[in-house]
């Protein structure tokens, strides 16, 4: 969906997301884009940082540092509509990485999808010791990318 709560046009993101994401990520997830104002806003509302940043999650429930496991996420997922939370995408921070990276806009906001839904199901780079890392890579692989925003930032 765009900033105004209108779906947003970006094809096969959510059958590409579907077909990468691990098994534990069983539920649904909305994928906003919306501008580098409003997610500056959000950055500095809940991150506490001023800035536009590429890409946050909000998750349903607030979960412990460690991702949940296949068992949890049966429990917790017990149907198709189990909402895992919301991915909210910076089109203008996006545009620009995607530029930088000699890439489409379609492969950056695959890139930014991945890496918000690892978050939603637990994960954090900044934590733990290359899990996300190494999951995130072998993740993009299935699905064509050359590299995540995790390599990028090193």
């Amino acid at each position: 969906m765009d900033a105004y709560g209108r779906p947003a046009r970006v094809p096969g993101l959510a059958a590409w997301l579907a077909a990468v994401a691990p098994r534990r990520a069983r539920g649904q997830v909305t994928v906003a884009l919306v501008s580098d104002a409003r997610m500056r806003a959000l950055n500095r509302t809940y991150r506490k940082q001023d800035y536009a940043t590429d890409v946050l999650s909000f998750a349903v429930r607030k979960r412990g540092r460690e991702p949940f496991s296949r068992r949890q996420m049966r429990k917790k997922a017990p149907n198709p509509f189990f909402s895992l939370g919301d991915i909210v995408i910076a089109r203008g921070v996006a545009a620009k990485q995607a530029r930088e990276a000699g890439h489409a806009l379609r492969t950056e906001l695959r890139v930014l999808a991945l890496h918000g839904l690892l978050h939603l199901i637990g994960y954090d780079h900044e934590r733990d010791r290359g899990r996300m890392a190494r999951l995130e890579a072998r993740l993009r692989r299935r699905g064509g990318l050359r590299e995540g925003l995790i390599e990028r930032a090193r």
